[in-house]
């Protein structure tokens, strides 16, 4: 019965395991292959030639719209990580209080994960859906204070702007912040509130430590997103010089295992960081 047990899982992961194989693994490698080569596209069909690392070579040292990509792309990491998750907790403990319109507010807020994707999304900013109208008239106004200079100014509109691109990404880890939220034991808080603990060393101290698996859940998924989000500047500069005709798919595959390794890097970093001990995290 055991070895019959283990045979029927076996069968269920097989699928997953032989498209793993197919699929992702086989690609993966043979991107690998051509990235150390020159790719040609001719009629008699596709030529490789060996270049050894020079695509990679040339990428980190000549190549200064990937720098700039690359730059891009981190930017829009440490700024939009922090606040898609300080939005998404706030946003899920505001929808745990009683309320005859939860399931409401819960639905309009993970419609974005449903209805659109990401060339839904690169079409919105296309039409200049992200920019605020009368730009000229709040910096005027915010100019009006007198000790806002302007650096501080623009960085004020444009986390405005990014408002509709937080609000974007954040649909599912409102969810999953909300679903810990509810497990939460009313007990403890209670116990916190009688010992004499204000509302936030309740939050400080109990609900973010409890929550932290959850955090740590919610970056990597976030990272995750934004990183394969076809607004992703690195992205596009993969597309681009991939159907590039001095470039080719030798050079733009040589950029995938740069990003990847980044990527790698970037998502190690935090989940090192945010699966630090809760009271070294949160100044227990």
């Amino acid at each position: 019965m055991r070895r019959r047990h283990m045979l029927t899982g076996m069968l269920f992961v097989a699928p997953w395991c032989l498209g793993f194989l197919i699929f992702t693994l086989y690609p993966m490698y043979d991107t690998l292959m051509m990235s150390f080569s020159r790719v040609r596209i001719t009629g008699f069909g596709i030529l490789r030639e060996w270049v050894g690392i020079d695509n990679y070579r040339d990428i980190i040292v000549n190549d200064i719209n990937f720098i700039s990509a690359l730059t891009d792309y981190l930017m829009e990491l440490v700024l939009f990580v922090p606040l898609i998750l300080i939005f998404s907790l706030i946003i899920a403990m505001l929808l745990n209080l009683p309320g005859k319109l939860r399931g409401m507010f819960r639905t309009i807020f993970f419609l974005p994960v449903i209805i659109a994707s990401g060339p839904v999304l690169s079409l919105l900013l296309s039409e200049g859906a992200l920019h605020l109208p009368g730009n000229a008239v709040i910096i005027d106004t915010l100019m009006g204070f007198g000790f806002l200079p302007m650096n501080v100014i623009l960085r004020i509109i444009f986390l405005i702007e990014s408002f509709t691109m937080i609000l974007w990404h954040s649909g599912l880890q409102i969810l999953i912040f909300l679903a810990a939220l509810q497990k939460m034991d009313p007990a403890l808080v209670e116990a916190a509130q009688i010992d004499g603990a204000s509302r936030w060393v309740v939050f400080w101290r109990l609900t973010l430590v409890q929550l932290n698996p959850m955090i740590v859940i919610n970056t990597l998924f976030t990272v995750v997103t934004l990183s394969i989000f076809s607004t992703n500047p690195i992205l596009t500069k993969i597309t681009t010089d991939m159907f590039d005709v001095l470039l080719g798919f030798g050079y733009a595959s040589a950029i995938t295992w740069i990003y990847f390794v980044i990527l790698v890097v970037i998502i190690g970093i935090a989940v090192f960081i945010t699966r630090r001990r809760p009271d070294k995290i949160y100044g227990g």
